[in-house]
């Protein structure tokens, strides 16, 4: 297999012009100031430092831009990582996060490699739906202890024990942190209106905008609330050390099915983000060459002490919208936030973790496809199904466990559906009705026939029972017309040949008409056809019933009819 390696960003260097770098650095800027309380922002609420989130940004975000398939994806920690990060924090420790996140980018890098880019499409809308809304929640419910300000030194991974913590602790609510928090997330939902009447708000990202008015605010007035400096002694203005993480060979096992869940969800967002900037700049990105980009991001990352990238939709968006049309943007928004890191590290230490809670809790509405548990009622019990339970395994389990358990739905609703399409009919014979020697006394016919619709496969295999009914009569000659068999599995041949033998036993012949290609074929290999008899196989229908009328005179054994 030819493994072909090539960044999108060699295609865009061949016409690239000054002006066209204008566009790119204005953009890259952009993003990456509002890269920066993200990044901190979904590492606190995952468990982690803000500086990890930093340096996942820049890290992995240089690379996704530099290597990627897409000419607008910007890389970087997203919101719906958080309930998955943070369970592996809670679990292993931070080491072994990041060993799980280098394990998920060598499974990204193989998925790439093997060119399995298309497949991600193959998980169902329903799936997708559940849990986006379900991981928006879990993400909304984390930040209640930093918007509330509750004393809570750990909050549990898992789903109830979280709740009753937060119950047991809401006696602990700290009000100016409360306040502060109210009205940076108030100040982030009106944020859009306000851009439309005042020119102000128009020249920085909303995030931005909430962190800056919350941490003068914050300083000026010495409010009595928690920051970064406070929790994490601020980010140090230094590049991190370099080098492998501190990683446990004894829980290297168990942090395999975590790392999938990271791969699964990296590799989702991601093409799922490309193919949103594709309609937007009319482009059309390289699934394939985006997971590898995805899969080296995500274990180079982890060395200067990142932790889990994917494509941010966000961000992306943004950077299309402001002008970026090739990766040469996404580059710069990692410099931008280097030169930040290097610069002003030390402001940050100033910022209230109420305000960054309050962004975290903003996203996580926005991410949420809300409406679409309303239009539920448009759509089928399946699909209602599918999209519930996915949702909700999401937010009480984890991510894992509702991809596998939305997807068996998904494939069970799927098998029944295409059951439930595959018929077989009994043709009526009207013609050869009016022929007496082709019906017995009791009235019953000599030859049958069958039509068979839709696709034969293990879950309709059981309709071919049909053609053994005793109700059915005892033909000498069943015909079985394939002329609208659309396709046949191995367990839909296993019942064929099981119909031959059966019917053959009775001193029946069966006989196929209108073979299309794919069942043809299967039928020629599997050596049916030989066992069968080439001349049972017709055409077309009337070809078989004129050959069945042949085959009478010696089924009855005589040369004529009885």
């Amino acid at each position: 297999m030819k493994i072909a390696f090539r960044p999108k960003l060699l295609d865009c260097l061949h016409d690239y012009n000054r002006a066209q770098f204008g566009k790119d650095l204005a953009s890259g800027i952009t993003v990456g100031v509002l890269a920066l309380p993200l990044a901190m922002a979904f590492a606190i609420a995952s468990g982690c430092s803000p500086t990890a989130g930093i340096w996942t940004a820049i890290v992995a975000g240089l690379i996704i831009s530099a290597l990627g398939g897409s000419r607008v994806q910007i890389g970087g920690p997203t919101g719906a990582f958080i309930p998955i990060i943070y369970g592996i924090v809670a679990s292993y420790g931070f080491g072994n996060l990041l060993g799980a996140t280098m394990l998920a980018g060598v499974f990204l890098l193989g998925m790439g490699l093997a060119r399995l880019g298309q497949l991600i499409r193959f998980i169902p809308i329903t799936v997708v739906i559940g849990f986006t809304n379900g991981i928006a929640v879990v993400i909304f419910l984390a930040q209640i202890k930093d918007f509330l300000g509750l004393k809570i030194d750990n909050l549990p991974a898992e789903f109830f024990g979280r709740i009753k913590m937060l119950a047991a602790n809401i006696h602990t609510i700290d009000l100016p942190t409360l306040a502060l928090a109210v009205a940076c997330f108030i100040f982030l939902l009106l944020y859009g209106r306000l851009a439309l009447r005042f020119s102000l708000f128009r020249r920085a990202p909303g995030p931005l905008a909430v962190l800056v008015i919350a941490t003068l605010a914050a300083f000026f007035f010495d409010l009595p609330v928690e920051t970064i400096g406070s929790r994490f002694n601020g980010i140090p203005q230094e590049l991190p050390a370099f080098g492998l993480p501190d990683l446990s060979i004894e829980l290297l096992g168990k942090l395999i099915s975590p790392a999938i869940t990271i791969a699964l969800l990296g590799a989702i967002e991601s093409l799922l983000s490309a193919r949103v900037s594709d309609t937007q700049i009319d482009d059309r990105h390289d699934p394939n060459q985006e997971l590898m980009a995805q899969g080296i991001a995500n274990i180079v990352a982890p060395l200067f002490g990142g932790f889990a990238a994917t494509g941010a939709i966000a961000r992306t968006t943004t950077n299309v919208r402001t002008g970026g049309r090739t990766p040469i943007a996404g580059i710069i928004h990692a410099v931008v936030l280097l030169l930040i890191v290097l610069i002003a590290a030390p402001l940050a230490s100033y910022v209230p973790l109420a305000a960054l809670s309050a962004i975290v809790m903003v996203v996580a509405i926005n991410m949420g496809e809300w409406h679409e548990f309303i239009k539920l009622r448009r759509f089928s019990m399946n699909y209602r199904i599918i999209m519930l339970a996915t949702f909700f395994m999401t937010v009480v389990f984890d991510l894992t466990i509702a991809v596998e358990i939305g997807m068996l739905l998904a494939c069970l609703f799927f098998i029944y559906r295409m059951s439930d399409l595959t018929r077989i009919e009994r043709l009526p014979l009207d013609a050869l009705a009016e022929e007496p020697q082709l019906i017995y006394p009791d009235g019953s016919m000599r030859i049958a026939a069958w039509r068979l619709y839709g696709s034969l496969f293990f879950g309709a295999v059981n309709k071919l029972e049909a053609l053994l009914d005793p109700q059915a009569g005892h033909p000498e000659v069943v015909i079985l017309d394939a002329e609208r068999l659309i396709q046949l599995d191995t367990t839909g041949l296993e019942g064929l040949e099981l119909l031959r033998d059966k019917l053959g036993k009775r001193g029946c012949v069966l006989v196929i008409s209108g073979l299309n290609s794919q069942p043809a074929s299967l039928l020629e290999r599997s050596g049916f056809i030989e066992h069968l008899g080439v001349s049972n196989v017709c055409k077309d229908l009337d070809t078989a019933l004129a050959h069945a009328e042949r085959l009478l005179p010696d089924l009855m054994g005589g040369g004529e009819y009885e």
